[in-house]
């Protein structure tokens, strides 16, 4: 097991702002809402505003499924807010439509976890089927780990979780990323971005359940105008 694919619980680029990230976005934190807004300006704001980030909307799961190849996910540019309001509509409109919800094609996970059990079994692995269906068995293969840590993310995304925050480090295939989990009364996201000052030149992925499209949205109208006079 390689675990060098992930790990959780680490110190991020938010340990560069807060002595204590994991305790600043609790409700009884100390200047709680101003640690919000510093972290939206930091993560999602700058990003946007230079056109490296993407929105990722999941949805799929319900009623306690967390099948693979049902978690599927829309990306849109994010420039600004209007299109996050945007890829909002598109949701509303396939809801008041019973409509199917806009999808990118194959499931989130399905294609990456079958490339990692063929390369595993090139190199002579036997994935036996519990190890292919059961996800808490995906690190038993090599790039297992860093799957079934976006698994677990998307997973407390849609059905939320008692930390406020996470931050993990988790191998992709561009690269090493940081994901920074927020569980909010506000809202619950996660923003995933490279590591160091990559952060500037590459793509960052701000990921949400549908269900949070509407009152992320209202977040960041509240919070990305109070940093444009400074």
């Amino acid at each position: 097991m390689r675990y060098t694919e992930a790990k959780e619980h680490i110190q991020g680029r938010l340990h560069e702002l807060f002595a204590d990230p994991y305790h600043a976005f609790r409700n009884t934190a100390d200047e709680r809402q101003l640690h919000i807004r510093i972290m939206l300006h930091l993560l999602v704001a700058r990003p946007m505003q230079r056109g490296h980030l993407t929105l990722r909307v999941i949805h799929g799961w319900q009623n306690g499924g967390f099948e693979p190849d049902a978690l599927h996910n829309a990306d849109y540019s994010l420039t600004c807010v209007e299109d996050l309001q945007a890829a909002m509509h598109a949701f509303r409109t396939a809801t008041e439509n019973n409509s199917s919800f806009p999808s990118d094609g194959a499931s989130l996970l399905t294609e990456p976890l079958a490339q990692a059990i063929t390369r595993a079994e090139a190199k002579g692995r036997v994935v036996d089927t519990p190890t292919r269906t059961i996800p808490a068995r995906w690190p038993a293969f090599e790039g297992g780990l860093a799957i079934y840590t976006f698994f677990k993310m998307y997973h407390r995304l849609v059905y939320g979780e008692d930390d406020t925050y996470r931050c993990a480090h988790c191998l992709t295939e561009q690269g090493m990323r940081e994901l920074h989990e927020f569980h909010l009364e506000e809202g619950e996201f996660a923003v995933v971005i490279p590591p160091g000052p990559d952060y500037r030149s590459e793509d960052s992925v701000l990921v949400m359940h549908e269900s949070q499209l509407v009152p992320m949205a209202k977040l960041l109208l509240e919070s990305i105008p109070l940093f444009e006079n400074f």
